[in-house]
């Protein structure tokens, strides 16, 4: 059965209640729900979410040794996490970046994401269903 590991970063377990004109109604509990729903049994799904920098880094150095894929919505650390960056350069499996808003399209400091260096693909602006799509591309990847 693949693992696929899926984290979050700062401030999204605030989403329903933090700016929903850019990030929805959904909350952080819905897009795990979306996600479970969209992989069906056939995936262990590890849904995560931290406010804290070196708690990402933990999970996706742990994730090295037990996760087939990562989903990761890096948050602002997106945009200044060259840590987050080399933890996943140091995982070999694949790696998508979602972002909920389309952060090209927001302030300029939003335009560069350090993670996009190393995702296999980016997904911005789909709203919560930026996962979905997400996931349905690794179960293609991973077969």
């Amino acid at each position: 059965m693949p693992k696929i590991l899926i984290l979050n970063g700062p401030n999204l377990n605030l989403l329903g209640q933090r700016q929903p004109e850019i990030y929805g109604a959904q909350t952080l509990d819905d897009v795990a729900d979306l996600c479970r729903a969209t992989v069906g049994e056939g995936v262990d799904l590890q849904f995560e979410q931290s406010n804290h920098e070196g708690t990402l880094v933990d999970l996706i150095q742990a994730g090295r040794n037990d996760a087939d894929a990562i989903v990761i919505n890096p948050g602002a650390y997106s945009h200044t996490s060259v840590a987050i960056l080399d933890a996943l350069n140091a995982y070999d499996g694949p790696v998508i970046e979602v972002h909920i808003s389309n952060i090209h399209k927001r302030e300029a400091f939003r335009h560069h994401s350090y993670v996009s260096a190393r995702a296999d693909a980016v997904i911005a602006g789909l709203g919560t269903e930026g996962y979905a799509a997400a996931l349905r591309r690794l179960m293609q990847l991973l077969g």
